[in-house]
């Protein structure tokens, strides 16, 4: 990975290549950055400085043979952890060394990716996967064997929060202790749910969101868009590359998202004092019920930015204002006006409890038709 196909973030890039040239490379690094901001392509670029023995901010003036393996992202120094689960091919215990086949093709076809791509990928997105104990085993016997390229080792653990508390647990003196030329890269989009001991052990680097002119001038060289589709996908993406490139292809998911979430607001509308339309929010429930859990988590969150773009926009915040709704008859302005300072927690409060209560193993069914009711309250509510 070059760091010149790493967008942006060009502070972040000559901080850790001046690190390197000057010798001092921290033994446990935290990227953090939400989806789309370059975290994992960052690390794999700059882990491929270190051990390629790269100079001059490039990965392309070092060892050319190492250099070579990083195309592939099968160097024998660089070892990976992420979230898995079982599937059809692994039946019991699953580390990330099962899935190393898949994890590559992930790194070369969608290094932005999330973790919802990671489970379509897998097949596994009706289940949750984390880093487990018996991946904390295999990190350990991993790095306690020497180099095989005589330098450092690296271990990028990938969604960093996914760590159990046993793992974390268990990784917990290896990390503020590493062998020898033992480098560990952790990277997450929400380092609160690190635990703290494993966190103040970390020297933290955080990503922000890329600039518009970033995305424009990648969509334009990567898809060959003229400039003005460019630029509105990149008003639409919201600093998050990853989300650019589905809107290109117009493979978001928030195309779904989008028409499951107007039925759902339209339905509750509907639904004071209208008992047909409380049998269309239970069937709605039920429906989406039937997804996986990470796409009903994806869903919430898309529902959670949704009516924070509403707010803005009746607040007349409108340069903040980067969703354009693709559904017939569905103005976000007609909307804005519904969500307000006297209700915009509460219905925050409600989809985050949602999203906390199906991250674990609770029914589906019941938590989305509580919250379709508590919404219809919510939705009637008057601005104060």
């Amino acid at each position: 990975m070059l760091f010149k196909n790493v967008l942006g973030q060009t502070h972040i890039k000559n901080h850790l290549t001046k690190s390197v040239d000057n010798g001092r490379i921290p033994h446990a690094q935290l990227f953090v950055g939400k989806e789309g901001t370059g975290t994992l392509p960052m690390a794999l670029a700059y882990a491929q400085y270190i051990l390629c023995a790269n100079t001059n901010g490039e990965n392309n003036t070092g060892n050319e043979a190492c250099n070579l393996k990083f195309k592939t992202f099968s160097h024998p120094d660089l070892h990976f952890a992420f979230p898995v689960t079982t599937s059809d091919k692994v039946k019991s215990k699953p580390v990330s060394s099962f899935y190393l086949e898949e994890w590559r093709q992930l790194l070369e076809q969608q290094p932005y990716g999330n973790l919802f791509d990671w489970y379509k990928l897998l097949g596994v997105d009706n289940k949750q996967g984390l880093i487990s104990v018996e991946e904390a085993g295999e990190i350990v016997k991993s790095l306690a064997l020497k180099s095989y390229e005589g330098g450092y080792k690296v271990m990028l653990i990938w969604m960093a929060e996914k760590m159990n508390t046993q793992c974390a647990n268990k990784l917990l003196k290896l990390i503020e202790e590493p062998p020898s030329k033992t480098i560990f890269l952790l990277i997450a989009e929400d380092e609160e749910q690190i635990i703290n001991t494993i966190r103040s052990r970390c020297q933290i680097l955080r990503f922000p969101p890329l600039a518009e002119d970033v995305i424009k001038e990648a969509l334009i060289k990567e898809y060959s868009l003229d400039e003005a589709t460019a630029t509105k996908i990149a008003h639409q993406s919201n600093g998050n590359y990853n989300k650019a490139c589905d809107l290109v292809y117009q493979d978001s998911e928030d195309i779904q998202f989008e028409t499951w979430f107007i039925f759902w607001i339209r339905s509750a509308f509907k639904a004071k004092g209208n008992k047909a339309a409380i049998h269309d929010l239970i069937s709605w429930s039920e429906d989406i019920a039937k997804t996986g859990r990470e796409t009903q988590k994806q869903f919430l969150n898309f529902c959670l930015d949704f009516f924070r773009q509403a707010l803005l926009m009746n607040y007349n915040a409108t340069d903040l204002v980067f969703l354009e709704p693709k559904t017939e008859k569905f103005k976000l302005e007609n909307f804005a006006p519904f969500v307000h300072g006297n209700n915009i927690m509460e219905i925050s409060d409600e989809l985050q409890n949602a999203i906390y209560h199906i991250e674990r193993n609770g029914n589906s069914k019941i938590i989305l038709t509580d919250l379709s009711i508590k919404l219809t309250r919510l939705l009637h509510k008057k601005a104060s």
